[in-house]
């Protein structure tokens, strides 16, 4: 089987020749320069072969260009640390315009998603990474200044996804011009560690649901991802999308308990610290056994939760591909 056809086996429930299998993960730094990162990320799926590539910018690449400026200090995910927020003010979301996608830090990160998807062709499928409105929105205000706007001035803040939401449109539309099977879509506050369930519905889902639902019909291959502890499953159990990603080592459900809430593919297994960073080789293909055991090897791309920390031992990634191999169905 090829790439594609083994995901979209994986999709339907079908058999497939052996579980897929993907890792990604931040190159700081050359995440500033379109032609590095593109680089950084084909060597990447060079040295591990991949089921696909999800192509992980920094996560300013949809802010910067409101006015956020942010530095690379060293974190262990490789992301990047905020130094100047575009939103201190409630009156600043009614300030937002929106954003040519051609231009700045989204015109870069369009060129390197060019990049990458000319180089690999039809031969491995590239997913572009895309935040939600209200995630992009915390970046630009911070957590706590975003929760104290959302309960204090709503419609101010309604002012803002909605700019957010827009732009975040125009970028999936220039998209459609490239060659990439579809989006990682990246929510980060579906969490009842971080609001209500009554807030997100509010803040939340109208602006997912206006962008998940119009991904075009050729993208085969759009996968959800709910960030951190405590994730509201349930708000997602129906969406549109062909798999869903989540720290299903570190909090609930699991894979068995999501398999009967979710039709599509899980996506996971592994957690990115425990195993992937602080374990061996050993323990990540006992752990990928056992949750390729969980799901009887049908409807589960082995991965981690979330990004692979920056410094994670080179034999734990190599352990993770081939954990697949070992277990070939």
């Amino acid at each position: 089987m090829n790439k594609r056809e083994r995901l979209e086996n994986t999709f339907a429930g079908e058999p497939t020749d052996r579980v897929p299998v993907a890792l990604w993960r931040h190159f700081p730094g050359d995440d500033q320069r379109a032609a590095d990162l593109a680089r950084s990320v084909v060597e990447f799926q060079q040295d591990y072969d991949w089921d696909f590539v999800k192509v992980t910018p920094a996560s300013s690449y949809c802010t910067a260009d409101y006015g956020l400026q942010d530095e690379w200090q060293g974190a262990g995910e490789g992301t990047r640390t905020v130094t100047k927020r575009a939103v201190n003010r409630s009156m600043d979301w009614t300030e937002l315009r929106s954003l040519d996608p051609f231009r700045g830090e989204l015109g870069k990160h369009l060129e390197c998603l060019r990049l990458v998807g000319e180089h690999f062709g039809e031969e491995v499928p590239v997913i572009a990474t895309i935040f939600s409105p209200l995630a992009q929105a915390k970046d630009l205000a911070g957590k706590e200044t975003l929760i104290h706007h959302m309960r204090t001035q709503p419609d101010r803040l309604h002012s803002g996804l909605n700019v957010i939401t827009d732009s975040t449109l125009r970028f999936i539309d220039a998209l459609k011009r490239l060659n990439i099977a579809g989006i990682f879509y990246a929510v980060q506050h579906a969490s009842h560690n971080v609001m209500s369930e009554i807030e997100y519905r509010t803040f939340g889902v109208p602006y997912d649901r206006k962008i998940i639902e119009v991904l075009p019909g050729k993208w085969w291959f759009n996968m959800l991802h709910l960030h951190g502890n405590a994730p509201m499953f349930n708000l997602f159990a129906s969406a549109p999308v062909q798999a869903i990603n989540w720290h299903d080592r570190d909090t609930e459900p699991s894979l068995t308990e999501a398999k009967e809430l979710y039709k599509g593919a899980l996506c996971g297994g592994l957690s990115r610290e425990t195993h992937v960073h602080f374990g061996t080789p050993a323990m990540v293909k006992q752990t990928a056994r056992d949750a390729i055991r969980q799901t009887e090897s049908r409807r589960f791309i082995l991965s981690t939760g979330c990004v692979v920390m920056v410094t994670s031992p080179l034999s734990n990634l190599r352990a993770v591909r081939e954990s697949v191999e070992v277990v070939a169905v």
